[in-house]
């Protein structure tokens, strides 16, 4: 197996993608939801010693922030255009990017949006609650773009996973 080949195999595609989403959906989402999970993002990224910033928004209102050792303004900037991806388009920024590449194009050339204003880039997760729609959004900086959307992904799985049982 190349090195090509591995990477391809890591890289979730589309399809799996859209299931993440379809699975990881809220029954409700309050200030207090906002803050246990976004307290578990940070017990997680302190565990792997990650130098991430950790963002949860709702209905624009930020409920969380933490700036871990290591993270840098520019987090936060990368924090707001990831989260701008979610809220216009609904879906992780991780995902959107990855359907501007499954059509052979990229976010920056196809959307015609601002790349200083929106990023196409791992780490934004859409708040979805049943019944309702996307309310909000998760988001995570520091990391390379797949690690930030895997870390998200993890802590929601976790988060909801405990609430069902």
């Amino acid at each position: 197996m190349t090195t090509s080949d591995r990477s391809a195999e890591l890289t979730p595609g589309v399809e799996e993608l859209e299931a993440q989403e379809r699975r990881l959906v809220f029954r409700r989402f309050t200030h207090d939801d906002a803050w246990a999970l976004g307290s578990l993002l940070v017990e997680m990224a302190r565990e792997r010693q990650a130098p991430v910033a950790i963002d949860i928004h709702r209905a624009g209102q930020q409920l969380f922030h933490a700036a871990l050792p290591g993270s840098s303004p520019d987090n936060d900037a990368w924090i707001a255009r990831k989260r701008r991806v979610v809220e216009r388009y609904g879906s992780a920024s991780y995902l959107v990017g990855a359907r501007h590449r499954a059509k052979g194009t990229t976010f920056e050339e196809s959307s015609r949006l601002d790349p200083d204003t929106y990023a196409a880039h791992g780490g934004s997760f859409p708040v979805t609650v049943a019944d309702v729609g996307v309310i909000g959004a998760v988001t995570v900086s520091g990391l390379p773009q797949l690690e930030d959307h895997r870390l998200v992904v993890e802590a929601l799985e976790r988060f909801l996973g405990e609430r069902t049982e």
